[in-house]
């Protein structure tokens, strides 16, 4: 039998206007899935309600137009994605399985503030004071966390152009999967999106491999098959002139700045041709999807 169809998908959060390290994910992301005679899926992750807004929604679809970037599944524009795409239309998918987690006492309930953990955790790693308090799920102001793995425990996971490896979650703590306001946490939505948009190839920065563990973590608890035997690349961070990340946490200027400059996103596809680690470089979407064949850069 023939193996599916590479699917990946573009995911990002409407809470600020894109910079340029989401334009060069989501470049990369789209020439892999090119070059693989593959998919690509549009997925807008807002389920932080209080800090999305619609200004930033249209921002991303500017963005990918400027890019010159097509997906084969996803929101058609600002209004289409709020009353079918939004992450608010999947609700009950997570409180489902966060129900799965509780039932198979994967979970305990924790009343610490940030300012608590971070007081026994300079680190911000969760120090456990809840973990066997058996505290009432239901009662205001109180998170789910995911109880820890056990030491020594680990996960695989399939690399793309190095293959399947194990991996130890030993820097893996008990993360939240549900927020005191009652709203599905980031690590459990994430994983429960990329099941049902039958992703299976996925693109991040090297700062969210821990995200992927955790969510392969959550996957095993769950029985998310699909999400276990996706296959990952975890770019290197790239970085401006000073060296620092280009994120808006990090003060890169906006692409919406750069379009209203008169800039061509050439730059970003030359950035991105390098990080591929290719030996020409492209100026455009078409460009890049065409060398990165031609290179023999697929596995």
């Amino acid at each position: 039998m023939a193996s599916a169809p590479l699917r990946t998908r573009l995911a990002p959060t409407p809470s600020g206007l894109l910079h340029p390290g989401n334009g060069l994910s989501f470049i990369m992301t789209w020439a892999i899935a090119r070059a693989m005679q593959g998919q690509v899926v549009l997925r807008i992750d807002d389920l932080d309600k209080a800090r999305t807004r619609k200004p930033y929604v249209e921002d991303i679809f500017r963005t990918l137009e400027w890019l010159g970037l097509d997906y084969d599944e996803g929101p058609a524009g600002v209004e289409h994605f709020f009353a079918h795409w939004s992450q608010h239309t999947r609700l009950d998918r997570y409180k489902d399985l966060l129900q799965q987690l509780r039932q198979k006492e994967q979970l305990f309930a924790c009343t610490c503030s940030r300012k608590q953990i971070q007081a026994l955790s300079p680190d911000g790693s969760y120090p456990g004071t809840c973990l066997a308090r058996k505290l009432d799920f239901n009662a205001p102001k109180t998170a789910w966390r995911i109880r820890p793995p056990d030491p020594g425990q680990s996960v695989e996971a399939r690399q793309w152009r190095e293959g399947l490896q194990a991996f130890s979650l030993q820097e893996i703590d008990a993360f939240v999967v549900r927020q005191k306001n009652g709203f599905p946490a980031y690590q459990l939505a994430s994983l429960a999106d990329d099941e049902y948009f039958r992703i299976n190839f996925i693109v991040r920065g090297a700062d969210l491999w821990t995200s992927t563990l955790s969510q392969l973590y959550l996957a095993g608890l769950l029985g998310a098959g699909r999400f276990q035997n996706a296959t990952f690349w975890h770019h290197e961070l790239v970085k401006g002139a000073d060296g620092a990340k280009l994120s808006k946490s990090k003060g890169a200027g906006s692409l919406q700045a750069w379009r209203e400059a008169g800039e061509s996103p050439a730059v970003l596809f030359r950035r991105a041709s390098a990080v591929l680690g290719l030996a020409e470089r492209a100026e455009n979407a078409e460009e890049l999807a065409a060398l990165l064949t031609k290179g023999s850069r697929l596995p």
